[in-house]
């Protein structure tokens, strides 16, 4: 597309999303819930065209020379479809926050202050490979109130415009406007770059997707960016820790879904407990697969399973089979390291010490901090939020999992009787 053509298509969407706020914003919850169980329909009886159209996307992404873990990534089979549909039955069946009105306080002026959660308005997702985040994102904006413009990655066209389709014909059904819920239907690199400058339309960008995709689009936003670079989660093994019990947390962290953004990257365990620790450990994680790079202490220790790690090793988000493993002289420089390297995405205390778990929670700077439970337990669903549309490494707006409620915000709402400020 030519230069002209790109701009004057991206501000075409921007204004229509920004004028749908309104009339989203007023839908009934009721409303919503249905559309949202009426795509579950369509996908569902859509299921062959959509299949048809990702199979079109896979083959050129295969010529490409695309890896098979990101042709993994974009292929949509009938278990992602079903997954889809569930995700959407789950988030219909969450409680609407929009409206919800607390804090009601009354002041010696005589009005009533109180607090009401609105819409976030504007909503701009970029995203890579996965086609089923068109879906789940739409849901999520669309119970929150929020319109939404989707632009997933060139590889994945197809799928996400047969998606959109499906997305626009229930809004078309429920007579709502078509603006909620947009995808950018093509992709050349300069409608992204325009998009983020256009702080005027947008309220929030959320990038999901490799580091550098989420560096490259909060280098050039114009507009708040939730940010999420990597995740480097650390485990600090303290002197009391239930070793019995340690071992398996530390197992499942490292080797339940490694390529997870809340996988354990880091293992830090205090000196007193390393000559008997370590081994045990070392060992369970080696038939695992795992490779261990470690300090000279645990290297020193860990005999032949633990490899020594190069000073590059310390604070790299390993998304595999590896991590490093470092002896420590106790909490502080547990707690030291984990500023030095971690990401602030989560960190874990394996620990019986009630005064140490507690120095540690509110000590450690990260979206999640957790006593005695896996990294792994980061995500939205599993912390009851029901969905997530990603997970924040930010304070502003919102820090870790994003469900519903982080995709609105609270206004001051005043009730008077005539009251004049003295």
């Amino acid at each position: 597309m030519e230069h002209a053509q790109i701009e004057a298509a991206v501000l075409d969407m921007v204004k229509k999303a920004k004028a749908a706020t309104r009339s989203i914003g007023a839908l009934p919850a009721s409303v919503k819930n249905q559309m949202l169980l009426d795509v579950a329909e369509a996908l569902v009886a859509q299921q062959q065209v959509i299949i048809s159209e990702n199979a079109k996307d896979l083959a050129d992404a295969a010529k490409k020379g695309l890896s098979a873990a990101m042709l993994n990534r974009l292929q949509i089979t009938e278990k992602v479809i079903g997954e889809m549909v569930q995700g959407l039955r789950e988030v219909a069946a969450l409680e609407d926050p929009v409206g919800e009105v607390s804090e009601m306080r009354r002041r010696p002026s005589g009005i009533t202050v109180g607090r009401m959660r609105v819409p976030l308005g504007v909503i701009l997702m970029i995203y890579e490979s996965r086609p089923n985040v068109t879906i789940d994102s739409a849901a999520l904006c669309l119970k929150a109130g929020n319109a939404v413009i989707l632009r997933g990655g060139s590889e994945a066209l197809r799928s996400n415009l047969a998606l959109a389709k499906i997305l626009q014909d229930v809004l078309a059904r429920h007579k709502a406007d078509p603006a909620i819920v947009q995808v950018l239907a093509f992709t050349d690199r300069e409608g992204i770059d325009y998009l983020l400058q256009q702080e005027a339309y947008i309220d929030l960008v959320i990038p999901r997707g490799g580091e550098g995709l989420i560096r490259a689009v909060t280098e050039k936003s114009r507009i708040p960016v939730l940010k999420h670079y990597k995740g480097v989660c650390h485990c600090f093994v303290d002197q009391d820790a239930d070793q019995d019990m340690a071992i398996p947390v530390i197992l499942n962290a490292k080797v339940q879904r490694p390529s997870a953004c809340n996988a354990l990257e880091g293992l830090l365990v205090h000196r007193e407990i390393a000559a008997e620790f370590l081994p045990k450990v070392a060992q369970a994680l080696k038939k695992e697969g795992v490779r261990l790079l470690g300090c000279p202490s645990s290297f020193l220790l860990g005999g032949e399973m633990i490899e020594p790690a190069a000073e590059s090793d310390w604070g790299t988000e390993f998304l595999d089979l590896a991590m490093v493993v470092k002896v420590v002289a106790g909490i502080d420089e547990a707690m030291d390291y984990i500023g030095r390297y971690g990401s602030k995405h989560t960190e874990i205390i394996l620990t019986r010490s009630y005064e140490r778990s507690q120095r540690f929670l509110r000590e450690v700077d990260a979206s999640a901090v957790m006593v005695n439970a896996s990294t792994r337990f980061n995500d939205g669903g599993q912390f009851g939020l029901g969905a997530e549309i990603g997970i924040s490494t930010t304070k502003l707006h919102a820090y870790g999992p994003m469900g519903l409620k982080e995709l609105t915000t609270k206004k001051f709402i005043v009730y008077g009787a005539g009251e004049t400020r003295a």
